[in-house]
């Protein structure tokens, strides 16, 4: 019989027996995602309990728990995971459910966040939904899946033809700043001078980060200064790049317009390579693009341009003697008016080519990273190069244009064959692109802190070519090709970030350290000589540049979270530069969650961005000889005495900003998430881009800005300056409906909306001489306003369905690109307003197997256009009628249909 032990013995053995259980111990682990990328800020929880933890950003966590216990991982956007401890180590692989729910990395620079929870609205767009817009380069592909951001094809305007200013919430192409993983990418080399949109800024090139590259790209549409520095007053644009891929990818697309131009053909490559067995990836990128030239001119029959002219004196009749008509008869003024010369029955658009420019490029990329410390740390490096030809094309010279020999001294032209009659010539404006990033650097844990030490070069070259044109000065001696000049601009960056989750407090701070330099090269000496290379005269050796300065930042970034529900933040970012002095900007911002149906949030900051290089420092003179005279014209840079002394125009400064927004996340059901967001952004001290300061026409006495003019004979000048507050209001609307049942199939339905409106505030300061003799308006005339105001849509709305049914997929996207309006420099009898238009994108893909698909794209399907352009009583706003549509302002481009097919092969 055995003896019945006595309580208190039976609860020892018991204890015994279970204390290793009962003890607490340190549980670690990776959480993956279902295509093995790590996934950050996953929350980690001991259910039952408030004990917790956040994955970092390699996807890794430890937590205090004791076996028995059960974990809960919860990510918005996958489908919670609860695991119970038996070991202490706990991988989890967790599968995807709403796609708007991903989680985002910028935004704050403490803690990723998912797009429903955190405090300021961000747009979070895969690679997949990139492509499915059938565009070619990725800042068309933003274009029409963010409604707040526009881009679109410029033409004849020189190089801004190759780069196609893009910006956001209409706020200009300088108020954005882009990054690639985190890290700043380097703006472009190009100042767009010419008369489109964003005229005055700079920009970065986003041509030259190929989309075969992007795992995605992440929005902030709010401001950003304080966390991230200069240029984010409008918000900022990451690019995070693939890391491991399950495949290799080699995907390739062709497509031409349906007027049979515009030919393109793209073929990308993407792999990856495991470097070891602990994490470690090289993951790489080639592609290859090219573009031919579409042509949208208009037919005026007649030269209505060339009629202004004669009747301004200047064209002589003369300037049509030789030429025939076509009754065989030597041409008259009239003749050329009415289009009834031969050149022009055969050539009725006056020899103009208006469409986009012909492309070829190529692009390398790459991302690595090797872990090291059992995964607490890792060294990483990404970057790319683009090598980008272009071809544009200035306005014919038509056999009767003024000035040109030829006509009637054919030996004194080299582009005359010297068979039959002269027929004239075609400049083409050409580019040679090249762009290039790196950064290397490694992330550790440091006493607790994550920390981020890295460096980061980047760099934008283009060299300028005119070619099938002539230097009239030199005669027949001149070449019909020229090296008219070029600009680099590059910046070399330090960083040091660390940051730190201390429960319901996530900290972040950090230090940067920027070089910036920008350089001007002139062309050869025959492309500035006199007047200069027909189309664009060559940059001078006076316009030569070698500018430099570095700046430092400082930065502080918190957020408290003191309830699930209610999270606060801020953040204080301190910069330095050695051109123009410092700036303090600072941010807060608040969320309050609905549980999971969403979040209200709040934010208010201030901002800034420094003037560019470029602004500073560009100079475009051209030197004329005539009539036994020597003048100047163009644009005089902000350093020299003639702008700072003579006029007396100040050192450009920072602008600066103000920005509150305020907005609401719901999410109703797991397939509906709704999201509006109001926005309102005050821009003091705009850098802008005058119009010509000249003589007023009056024989009398010379104001004293035509003393000045005629001191340093100068025929007209323009310059930048800090002139201009503006005031951007505006909603972001995001409703975003999936996994809804449809026959055999899935629908998913997204609406996307922006409504935003400009308004200059106050006047604008024009310097007090040239306020006190009649300059006003000719400094920032209606015309030049109009930029900023309304040169971009003010609404746009995109409606887009997305229908999966067996290996087939069809996609229906519908963009409501809002009116623009076109100001009139002076008379505004002559404004007009081009109305909203919907382009109709049409998507079917077919999936043979796995890793076989094919698709067929139609863009802008039902062929629309914008509106034509009348030019009223000034017939110099289409150019005698060789423009037929706007470019000044502009929506969404002039090609018309494109037909695409695509083929994506994995291996």
């Amino acid at each position: 019989m055995i003896k019945q032990l006595p309580i208190k013995w039976m609860v020892f053995l018991m204890l015994l027996t279970t204390s290793g259980v009962l003890v607490a111990q340190v549980v670690s682990g990776t959480v993956i995602d279902d295509a093995s990328q790590p996934l950050p800020g996953v929350s980690v929880i001991i259910k039952g309990t408030s004990t917790g933890a956040t994955t970092d950003f390699d996807g890794n966590y430890t937590i205090n728990a004791t076996n028995g216990d059960v974990l809960v991982f919860s990510y918005v956007g996958f489908e919670t995971q609860e695991i119970v401890v038996d070991d202490t180590t706990v991988n989890v692989t967790l599968q995807p459910g709403v796609a708007l729910d991903e989680v985002i990395l910028v935004g704050n620079r403490s803690k990723p966040r998912t797009i429903l929870d955190s405090p300021v609205p961000i747009d979070n767009i895969g690679v997949s939904e990139l492509i499915n817009t059938g565009q070619p380069t990725v800042d068309k592909m933003l274009t029409y899946k963010v409604p707040s951001f526009n881009s679109s094809n410029q033409t004849i305007s020189d190089a801004t033809a190759h780069f196609d200013p893009a910006d956001l919430r209409g706020l200009g192409p300088s108020r954005t700043l882009v990054l690639v993983n985190g890290k700043r990418k380097n703006q472009s080399a190009l100042v767009y001078i010419n008369d489109t949109p964003g005229k005055g800024e700079v920009g970065v090139d986003l041509k030259s980060i190929p989309s075969a590259a992007i795992e995605r790209i992440e929005v902030l549409r709010d401001g950003a200064s304080a966390q991230y520095g200069s240029d984010a007053i409008a918000g900022v644009i990451n690019m995070v790049l693939k890391k491991d891929v399950e495949y290799s990818v080699v995907n390739a697309k062709s497509g031409i317009t349906t007027e049979g131009d515009g030919f393109n053909f793209g073929v990308d490559f993407n792999s990856a390579l495991k470097l070891d067995d602990n994490g470690g990836y090289f993951n790489f990128t080639l592609g290859y693009y090219e573009q031919e030239k579409t042509d949208r001119s208009g037919n005026p029959g007649g030269d209505g341009l060339f009629g202004v002219l004669y009747d301004a004196g200047i064209i002589p009749i003369q300037a049509a003697d030789g030429f025939l008509a076509s009754n065989g008869q030597v041409a008259t003024a009239q003749d050329i008016l009415n289009g009834t010369t031969d050149w022009q029955q055969a050539n009725p658009d006056q020899g103009a080519i208006v469409g986009q420019p012909e492309i070829k490029k190529m692009d390398i990329f790459f991302n690595a990273g090797v872990p090291f410390k059992n995964g607490e740390g890792e060294f990483y490096s990404f970057g790319g190069m683009t090598y980008r030809k272009g071809k544009s094309f200035g306005l014919y010279r038509t056999p009767f244009w003024p000035g040109i020999p030829g006509q009637n001294s054919p030996g004194s032209n080299p582009l005359f064959d010297g068979i039959g009659q002269y027929q004239g010539f075609q400049p083409t404006f050409e580019t040679d692109i090249r762009d290039n990033n790196a950064t290397v650097g490694v992330k550790w844990d440091l006493l607790g802190f994550n920390a981020d030490l890295s460096g980061t070069y980047g760099r934008n070259a283009v060299d300028y070519e005119v070619n099938n044109s002539i230097n009239v000065d030199l005669g027949a001696n001149s070449p019909t090709g020229f090296n008219v000049g070029g600009y680099t601009f590059s910046n070399t960056l330090a960083n040091l970030d660390f940051s730190r989750n201390f429960g319901q407090l996530n900290v972040a701070f950090g230090a940067e350290v920027r070089g910036e330099r920008f350089t001007a090269i002139p062309g050869q000496p025959e492309s500035y000589f006199g007047s200069g290379a027909q189309s664009f005269p060559g940059l001078q050796p006076t316009n030569a540049v070698r500018a430099k300065r570095e700046n430092y930042g400082i930065y502080g970034d918190m957020e408290w979270e003191p309830t699930d529900a209610l999270l606060l933040g801020a953040a204080v970012r301190y910069e330095d530069f050695s051109d123009f002095g410092d700036n303090t900007s600072w941010k807060v911002n608040a969320r309050y969650s609905l549980g999971d149906q969403g979040a209200i949030r709040a934010s208010y900051s201030t901002g800034f961005r420094a003037p560019a290089l470029h602004q500073i420092y560009l100079s475009n003179i051209q030197t004329l000889v005539s009539g036994g005279t020597i003048s100047n014209q163009g644009t005089f840079n902000n350093v020299d005495p003639i702008i700072r002394e003579g006029l007396g125009v100040p050192q450009l400064t920072a602008e600066t900003s103000k920005n509150i927004a305020a907005g609401i996340t719901f999410k109703p059901t797991s397939n509906l998430s709704l999201s509006a967001d109001f926005y309102n952004v005050k821009v003091d001290d705009r850098v802008l881009f005058t119009g010509e300061i000249g003589f007023d026409g009056d024989s009398g006495s010379n104001n004293p800005v035509e003393q000045i003019l005629l001191t340093n004979s100068i025929t007209s000048l323009k310059f930048f300056i800090n002139a201009v507050d503006t005031k951007t209001t505006g909603v972001d609307i995001v409703v975003n409906y999936n996994n809804i049942p449809f026959g055999n199939g899935k629908l998913e339905a997204t609406l996307a909306a922006n409504f935003n409106e400009t308004k200059i505030e106050g006047t604008i300061n024009v310097p007090t001489i040239l306020a006190n003799n009649g300059y006003s308006d000719a400094f920032f005339n209606r015309k030049e306003q109009s930029r900023i105001v309304s040169a971009r849509p003010k609404s746009k709305i995109l409606l887009g369905f997305d229908y999966d049914i067996n290996k087939w997929t069809f996609i229906l996207n519908n963009t409501y690109f809002g009116e623009v309006t076109w100001q009139h420099a002076s008379n505004p009898g002559n404004d007009q307003t081009f109305s909203g238009k919907v382009i109709t994108d049409l998507i079917l893909n077919y999936n043979f197997s796995e890793k076989l698909s094919a698709s067929i794209l139609v863009n802008n399907l039902l062929n629309v256009y914008p509106d034509e352009i009348d030019p009223g009583d000034d017939i110099e706003v289409d150019l005698g009628g060789r423009f037929k549509y706007p470019w000044e302002v502009n929506q969404f481009g002039f090609n018309g249909t494109i037909i695409s097919g695509s083929l994506s092969f994995k291996f």
